[in-house]
């Protein structure tokens, strides 16, 4: 809850910077002729749009989980960047249009003192609006947040760029306000294809960080108890909400009570570490004994054969019925299902004696 307040709060501040210079912009580019700065006006009004539906987002967002929406309604964070990403996106177009009808039918822009100065403070407000919003949007991990601070320190370079082309036009008699909107459209539309992808990438679901995962695995395997940690998966629900499962290796000496333990132990701790709610499940490893060290060292050559093979885990021998198991992850553009056969049969031609029930595992994180 404290988050989101934290995000409204800046989001009104950047509301109330957007109109105050989209009128003042305004008002210079009416006054001067200056298409530039009347489309920089355009976008500060875009800027404020983008906040209000950022306001919008972060309430929806907000709300509890139900029983349609289990997982809460975090991910409509997401889609309010999308929302925002094509705002910009048609700010730009609209701009790219407008500048090159200024390239092909330019008219000179009058600059005064006091249009100058106001597109000078434009350029000093854009550019700490633009650290703040995207300072506190990495604080409250926010993605909007961070795409409107980017926007903002964009829009500073922009505006002087703007400051520049006036200053080049007052000395020169040089017109570049078609090409200087040009720009502008170009930085505009660029912004709005970046957060468009990143948004559409964390609705598909992409790769969890590395060092998270690294950081996860860290903790879990200090454990005495724990021989290594495999299968972890994360699936997030917003920025607040994580959810993932973790297969542990355990001795299969232990009992169900010790297991029962250890497992609700790693549960509370990673809750408590990093926030996300973690199922653990086991894979049990046998105790050692000569017949299946030399198994597994069998196993071991033959998958050498298989540079595809990126990890073998979840080994476990019943002697008894001569069976072995385990899970092989395969690197991605493998083609899976030739690769098992072809090691099923290795296998089964190096040790005829076992059965080999191999398990088709995805590489879901580092």
């Amino acid at each position: 809850m404290e988050r989101s307040k934290q995000i409204v709060r800046v989001s009104l501040v950047g509301i109330a910077a957007n109109l105050v210079l989209a009128a003042f912009k305004a008002a210079v580019g009416l006054l001067a002729g200056s298409i530039a700065v009347v489309l920089d006006a355009i976008n500060n009004l875009s800027d404020a749009l983008s906040s209000v539906i950022t306001i919008l987002g972060t309430k929806l967002a907000n709300r509890p989980p139900d029983r349609k929406h289990p997982y809460g309604h975090g991910r409509i964070e997401h889609l309010t960047a999308v929302i925002i990403a094509v705002i910009i996106l048609l700010a730009g177009l609209a701009s790219f249009r407008e500048s090159v009808d200024k390239i092909l039918h330019p008219a000179a822009a009058s600059y005064t003192v006091v249009s100058l100065a106001v597109i000078a403070a434009a350029v000093a407000v854009k550019f700490f609006l633009g650290r703040y919003v995207k300072a506190r949007g990495m604080e409250y991990h926010s993605e909007s947040l961070v795409a409107s601070g980017t926007d903002a320190s964009f829009d500073a370079i922009i505006s002087l760029s703007t400051l520049a082309a006036a200053g080049i036009s007052l000395l020169w008699k040089v017109s570049l306000e078609g090409w200087l909107g040009t720009v502008i459209s170009i930085f505009i539309l660029k912004a709005g294809v970046e957060i468009l992808l990143g948004s559409f990438n964390d609705l598909i679901g992409i790769r969890v960080d590395g060092e998270l995962t690294r950081a996860l695995r860290e903790q879990i395997c200090a454990h005495p108890e724990v021989h290594g940690a495999y299968d972890l998966i994360l699936h997030r629900y917003g920025p607040e909400t994580t959810i993932g499962s973790v297969h542990v290796e355990v001795d299969d000496t232990m009992t169900a009570r010790e297991i029962h333990a250890l497992t609700r132990k790693i549960s509370e701790e990673v809750f408590s570490s990093f926030g996300i709610v973690l199922t653990v499940g086991v894979y049990a490893a046998n105790t050692q004994s000569p017949e299946i060290a030399d198994l597994r060292r069998d196993v071991d050559a033959v998958l050498a054969g298989f540079p595809q093979v990126q990890q073998l885990h979840g080994f476990y021998v019943e002697p008894a019925q001569k069976r072995a198991t385990f899970d092989l992850v395969f690197s991605y553009g493998s083609d899976v299902q030739k690769l098992y056969e072809e090691i099923r049969a290795a296998l089964t031609k190096r040790r005829p004696d076992y059965t080999f029930d191999i398990v088709i595992d995805s590489d879901f994180s580092d």
